[in-house]
């Protein structure tokens, strides 16, 4: 399955590339900065026959198109964000990707993170370590908040909802790249300690695959189990930083 999945991933990552030279049709969803492309539909639609073809039996949950919601992660269940960081695609053509995760019984198997134009494919598995394409990654050191970089959702930080604000000067600093999937790739780099935003199923889902390999702790912003139901507040980090975040400022 996952030799498979990579031939996947390099087939819609083509596509990706080729059509960047192409016209994009850009559309709104909820406002003027929630934007999706044909693209992003096309490559969704591309995953979602490729699953049908080989796992009939399986059932998916993805951003486009109707596949946003599921009733439970009872049994083999895709979750799939086509382009994550549309934002950055549209408008710098860079720092965006492709993310696909299996879950079975709601614990995950396998997850994938693809940055398309760096060609660089994060991948791994429950007991199976985390891997840069090929290279098997080791896991990064257990440190504070006060010794790294976050990773921080823009908005969050500067209306300091859930403490963000204060969160972000208590750490090395943030950075805000408009994308989960780089965030994630940045914590699995050891670049990054942690990660707050405010986050869908398909946003997180591949990256908890791999950050339950490194050891990391993540929950919605209270520390309760993420829900896979709907957007919420998120956290991420490693587990000395985030028991500071929760105990320091979301439950002071």
């Amino acid at each position: 399955m996952v030799s498979q999945i990579k031939e996947w991933l390099n087939e819609a990552a083509g596509y990706i590339q080729v059509s960047l030279t192409n016209k994009l049709t850009v559309s709104q969803k909820s406002n003027r900065t929630d934007l999706v492309t044909n693209i992003d539909e096309e490559t969704q639609a591309f995953f979602i026959k490729k699953i049908n073809q080989h796992y009939p039996n399986d059932r998916i949950l993805a951003e486009e198109k109707g596949f946003d919601t599921i009733d439970s992660l009872k049994g083999r269940v895709w979750i799939i964000d086509p382009i994550d960081g549309t934002m950055n695609f549209v408008m710098e053509q860079e720092n965006f990707c492709i993310m696909i995760a299996i879950y079975e019984d709601g614990i995950g198997q396998l997850g994938f993170i693809y940055d398309v134009m760096k060609d660089e494919l994060y991948w791994g598995g429950k007991n199976q370590g985390v891997f840069l394409n090929e290279q098997r990654l080791t896991p990064p050191k257990d440190v504070s908040l006060s010794e790294g970089l976050l990773g921080m959702n823009a908005y969050m930080y500067g209306k300091n909802i859930y403490a963000a604000g204060e969160i972000g000067h208590a750490s090395m600093g943030i950075r805000v790249s408009g994308c989960a999937g780089v965030e994630l790739i940045a914590m699995l780099k050891g670049s990054h300690i942690g990660y707050i935003s405010n986050l869908s199923p398909w946003d997180y889902a591949a990256g908890l695959v791999l950050l339950d390999e490194f050891g990391y702790q993540y929950s919605n912003i209270e520390g309760k189990p993420l829900s896979f139901a709907k957007r919420e507040y998120f956290l991420a980090a490693t587990p000395t930083a985030y028991t500071q975040i929760l105990n320091d400022f979301i439950h002071r």
